[in-house]
This record gives structure tokens, C-alpha cells and sequence, in this order.
């Protein structure tokens, strides 16, 4: 009989080897996390120094932006804006699209100073908002100069 008892004298049961995996597992889902935290706020002009993050980051830029104007167009049919207050804001949204993905700070310029620069593609779009904006006599189309602000914003390279 004592003999039959020192079956249950013995050590603790060793850990199951899932336990490991789970640590190793969730331990790269934190570095993740913190790598995705620390790329995310980076600031864009360093992103666009990244060869790996540049595509990536100008894609989801000209994505962004190019859903703002989406946006915009779209309250301006429901009538929650005028048309002049949309081709501001387009044109701010425009601006600070062609500043996140060159770095020149296109809010600033005038529009000849954007012509003559190395934002000249951009030139005739924000023209056209500009006067459309301050020329209510122009018959300016609100949806083909969204339509453009778009299309300029998702061909930009």
C-alpha cells in the first residue's frame, strides 16, 4: 500500500509548449503595434525619405484627400454649402494636399508663384477654384471642378 502511493509524489506537471507560442505570439503583436504607432506619426516629409513607406504613405495620401473633396462635393448637393464655400475649402484641401505630399507650402503661395514652381500641374485647378470662388457671374460647375480636384489629387506623382 505505501508503495502504491509514491505514484502521486513526483514534481508539477510541466507547461504545455502552447504557452510559449501564446508568449511569443503576443510579444510580436506588441512590437507591431508600437512599430505601426511609431510609422503612423512620423511626420510625412520623413515618410517620404523611407524607400519601403514612400508608395505606401503617398497612396494613402492622394486616397485621403481625394475622398475630402468626394465629401465636400457631396454636401455641397445636399446644400449644407454654398458654392463658394466649396471651392474654399477645396482649394484649402487641395493646398494642403499638394504641402503633405511635396512639402512646399502651397497654402502660402499666390498662384503664380505655384505656376512657375514645381507645383505647375496644379496651377490651372486652383485657378479655376480660385475664380469660381470669387467670380459668381463665371457659371462655374461645382461637381466637374470637384471631379478635377479629385482626379488631380489621384494622378499626382
Amino acid at each position: 500500500m505505501p508503495g502504491d502511493l509514491l505514484r502521486f509524489v513526483g514534481g508539477p506537471a510541466p507547461y504545455s509548449s502552447w504557452w510559449l507560442w501564446l508568449g511569443v505570439l503576443l510579444l510580436i503583436l506588441v512590437i507591431g503595434w508600437y512599430t505601426a504607432v511609431f510609422v503612423a506619426t512620423m511626420p510625412a516629409e520623413r515618410l517620404r525619405q523611407i524607400p519601403a513607406l514612400r508608395d505606401t504613405q503617398a497612396a494613402l495620401t492622394r486616397r485621403r484627400f481625394a475622398g475630402s473633396i468626394r465629401r465636400i462635393t457631396e454636401r455641397r448637393r445636399r446644400g449644407e454649402l454654398s458654392d463658394a464655400q466649396a471651392y474654399d475649402q477645396m482649394s484649402h484641401t487641395l493646398r494642403t494636399f499638394l504641402h503633405q505630399t511635396t512639402g512646399v507650402r502651397a497654402q502660402y503661395l499666390h498662384v503664380d508663384e505655384i505656376a512657375a514652381g514645381s507645383l505647375s500641374a496644379a496651377a490651372p485647378v486652383i485657378t479655376a477654384l480660385r475664380d469660381a470662388r470669387f467670380d459668381t457671374a463665371s457659371g462655374a460647375d461645382p461637381d466637374r471642378l470637384g471631379a478635377q480636384t479629385e482626379e488631380l489629387i489621384r494622378s499626382w506623382s
